[in-house]
């Protein structure tokens, strides 16, 4: 991409379907829209970069009524913006040219561009999953739902090689679900496999602690976001006496003053999901913020379709973690884009066999 060159930016709209139910604490979900953000010089309409703006339904900043016109309009007042090449320039002036509002669309122009600056290679960071194909070990999501519909997903994220499962929890009732996990750890220690939980923000202030302590019985690794966001003073106590670790979730959506944040409260990790934390350089923040405070973090996507997926993978790897990822949501949907990104024994992985999809 050359400095100082205008480029134009168009989108598409898909809506994705779940091959199943998808519950969690806030509802069920069945499909999922977004929006892929296509950039490309005029000059040489063959080479675009791709980018996806996807906002999660009752969570995101953006999650508005008139999304796809502010898209629009968004993208319109950029094709007519001189943009200049390389990363750093790319995260920072997109950074200046999309409002904090507009997270969602603000990651997916950054990686639009990433790639576009990659010469549409899908792209984005120097990292050992595209350019070694390093695997990165991600965690076996179980979703919400009857028990046996619990148990049919834990069994067959066992049998595909996964020593990291992570359960949501906190719609159904709290006894089955330390049932559901009790099982687990009776089969297998946790030298063997690593067990997370993800409350969104279910437990009420008053009975958290209980549920944390019979929580910490069963050896898990954490519990995202066990009160709802907006809590600090709640969430600050709950870090300090919890025999569980926490990990913040839901609570850095909308922030502004990261270390302050991470000041008052403490936590022993956080869960970065770029497209609601504000994109690429915002994240970025997050990390530099959180291991200054020796906080550990891990990065999960935020059911994007698999151009968010492969962006937040290559994000993830440049850091080169040495825990799982939540990085396992490529495989949910029916008509999700075709790509190289396949899941293998608990592991996320780039096939070069395989080629990708066109999004047009």
């Amino acid at each position: 991409m050359v400095n100082t060159c205008p480029v134009t930016f168009e989108y598409i709209k898909r809506t994705l379907i779940f091959r199943f139910d998808a519950g969690t604490s806030r509802g069920v979900l069945k499909t999922k829209e977004v929006y892929w953000i296509k950039a490309f010089q005029p000059e040489n309409l063959l080479i675009p970069g791709w980018g996806e703006a996807a906002p999660l339904v009752n969570l995101s900043v953006d999650d508005r009524v008139d999304f796809e016109k502010v898209l629009a309009k968004t993208l319109a007042r950029l094709s007519k913006v001189s943009w200049l090449s390389g990363e750093e320039n790319i995260l920072e002036q997109v950074n200046k040219e999309v409002s904090s509002d507009l997270p969602s669309i603000r990651f997916g122009v950054e990686i639009a561009l990433l790639d576009l600056n990659s010469g549409g290679l899908k792209k984005f960071f120097t990292n050992s999953f595209y350019d070694q194909l390093k695997p990165i070990s991600i965690n076996g999501l179980i979703w919400m739902g009857d028990e046996q519909f619990m148990l049919s997903q834990i069994e067959a994220k066992l049998a595909q090689g996964f020593d990291c499962i992570k359960m949501k929890i906190g719609a159904i009732d709290f006894e089955l679900e330390l049932k559901l996990l009790r099982s687990i750890r009776e089969r297998y220690s946790k030298e063997e496999i690593t067990l997370r939980v993800d409350a969104n923000g279910a437990f009420s202030p008053s009975n958290a602690i209980s549920k944390l302590e019979l929580l910490a019985k069963l050896d898990l690794h954490s519990i995202e976001q066990p009160i709802a966001s907006g809590q600090m003073e709640e969430m600050k106590r709950l870090c300090a006496i919890s025999p569980l670790d926490i990990a913040l979730d839901e609570e850095l959506i909308g922030v502004e003053d990261k270390a302050a944040l991470l000041d008052q409260i403490n936590p022993p990790y956080i869960i970065l999901k770029p497209t609601l934390v504000g994109g690429v350089l915002q994240t970025k923040e997050w990390i530099s913020l959180a291991e200054e405070r020796n906080i550990g973090w891990w990065m999960t996507s935020a059911l994007e379709s698999n151009i968010g997926l492969n962006a937040i993978a290559q994000l993830t790897s440049s850091y080169s973690p040495l825990i799982p990822q939540g990085l396992g949501t490529g495989q949910l949907y029916t008509n999700n884009l075709a790509s190289p990104l396949e899941i293998v024994d608990g592991t996320l992985v780039y096939n070069l066999s395989k080629q990708w999809e066109s999004p047009a």
